[in-house]
């Protein structure tokens, strides 16, 4: 029988027009920042992108007094309505500039063009679009007679999706009447440094939005500045739980959106050949760098056997290799520090006792790429099974009665998201009403929407984006009765 392959099909990246050197952007302008420069690298191949401008303390100062002087000269006085064309000429010219956003969010994170082209950026774009939509209906959100902003909103995100985690913060703090500084991940800067041309090009008031690049230590600066009201951070539990013990006891409030480690719940009436590809699309998409990656698999008992054959057999197809090939399913690993602990962790479930099998697709020799992994066998006392090892690892476990599959579910410090794949409404219902995650997925998997709220409990973190939660978190009033 013969067998067909894919002719490469490789996006341009001459489209994405990376510069050699990239600023700070701070009071409307860009500026030399006082830290150590940067080299941002493409992960597929290792090879240095750009130099990077970082700031110092100084340069955070600036930052938060520039944010400062707008918000109380400019952007919080401004009507409503007039917020809302800035906001929604932001969307348009996110969605002009979509094809060279997707591909320099590519060449700098790793992740495939079909996932950045089809789904962050366009994403981004409709955050930008919905909050435009509020910013003159804060009165009829149920937030206050007359919700009031916080003022300087300090905003931290992660590497896994730069610019749609841009939009989830600035959106609506910028919608709310809010002023910005936001400090991108260390390896994936770029796309919030182009992000502030397009806040240029739509003549936004100098200081509303600023963008301060740089390492952990530019994230302490700016979280903990007392010109800051607000913090959102996006990230790891750890450093999640750092900011929290910074800032107790301060008026600065804080939304905190952290690790997960959710379970996938498939029962033996529901139609496994669609429960596949949301197992697949719940872990493997962006290489499972996904906070809300259903990296826990629970199969009723029963059907073990054929779920883990067809698992195994739609995996074997998935093609691992150049983010910038639109054949791509598997991109690459964002940097070398995250793909030594995906093999740390792998390594420990082998020790333990877990059954592993990888998928046998050609792994490049350049870059840092880790192909599909699954693990059966698995215990709930295995750290495969506790801790979040953010790639494209595969935990499996059984279970007999739906009462056993809420424990296990349950059994994590963890409380981001969860699947549940069955034909029964009613089990769905109250299988929602037992697990303790922020977001439950019915019969599909990695499902987003900007109106829909998301966020976790536990050390998952607390508070919630999107949706009018997520504007409440940058109104005074909304949700801690401050007037």
């Amino acid at each position: 029988m013969p067998v067909f392959d894919y002719a490469p099909a490789p996006e341009n990246r001459d489209i994405a027009r990376v510069k050699q050197y990239y600023q700070p952007f701070i009071g409307g302008g860009f500026v030399d920042g006082d830290g150590e420069p940067l080299k941002t690298l493409n992960p597929a191949t290792g090879e240095v992108l750009a130099e990077v401008s970082t700031v110092a303390s100084s340069d955070v100062d600036s930052a938060v007094h520039a944010a400062r002087r707008s918000f109380e000269r400019v952007w919080s006085p401004m009507p409503g309505a007039e917020r809302a064309k800035y906001i929604f000429r932001i969307a348009r010219l996110v969605q002009e500039r979509a094809r060279e956003l997707a591909v320099l969010e590519s060449l700098d994170n790793g992740k495939p063009i079909r996932e950045s082209r089809d789904a962050d950026i366009p994403t981004a774009a409709a955050h930008f679009f919905y909050h435009a939509g509020w910013a003159d209906k804060l009165e009829y959100a149920g937030l206050g007679a007359s919700p009031q902003p916080v003022g300087v909103a300090g905003q931290v995100i992660p590497w896994n999706f730069p610019l749609l985690m841009l939009a989830w913060k600035i959106a609506p703090a910028l919608a709310t009447g809010n002023t910005v500084v936001l400090k991108p991940a260390e390896t994936t800067p770029l796309t919030a440094l182009v992000f502030a041309e397009i806040c240029q090009q739509a003549d936004l008031p100098p200081g509303v939005v600023n963008i301060v690049p740089g390492a952990g230590d530019v994230g302490e600066m700016l979280v903990t500045h007392p010109g800051v009201d607000k913090v959102a951070f996006t990230g790891s539990t750890e450093v999640g739980k750092l900011i929290q013990r910074q800032l107790a006891g301060t008026r600065t409030r804080l939304t905190l959106e952290l690790g997960g480690k959710a379970a996938n719940i498939v029962f033996d009436d529901a139609p496994v050949d669609q429960a596949i590809e949301g197992i697949v699309n719940g872990i493997f998409f962006n290489q499972g760098h996904v906070c809300c990656a259903g990296s826990r698999l629970l199969v009723q008992e029963s059907i073990t056997d054929e779920v883990l054959a067809k698992l195994r057999s739609r995996v074997e197809t998935l093609r691992i290799g150049d983010p910038l090939d639109k054949n791509t399913d598997i991109g690459a690993i964002n940097s070398a520090e995250q793909l030594a602990k995906i093999r740390e962790l792998v390594a420990s479930g082998e020790e333990e006792g877990a059954q592993r099998w990888t998928s046998p697709c050609p792994v490049p020799e350049k870059g840092f790429f880790f192909a599909p992994t699954v693990f059966s066998g698995v215990e709930s006392s295995m750290r495969i099974a506790r801790e979040e090892i953010f790639g494209p690892v595969l935990s499996v476990q059984t279970f007999r009665t739906p009462d056993e599959a809420v424990t296990k579910a349950n059994t994590t410090p963890y409380g981001l998201s969860a699947g549940v794949w069955t034909e029964k409404g009613s089990r769905i219902l109250w299988l929602t009403s037992k697990l303790r995650a922020g977001v439950v997925w019915a019969n599909t998997f990695n499902r987003f929407d900007p109106a829909a709220p998301f966020g976790g409990y536990k050390e998952s973190g607390f508070g919630r984006e999107g949706g009018r939660p997520g504007l409440a978190a940058y109104l005074k009033g909304a949700d801690d009765g401050e007037v």
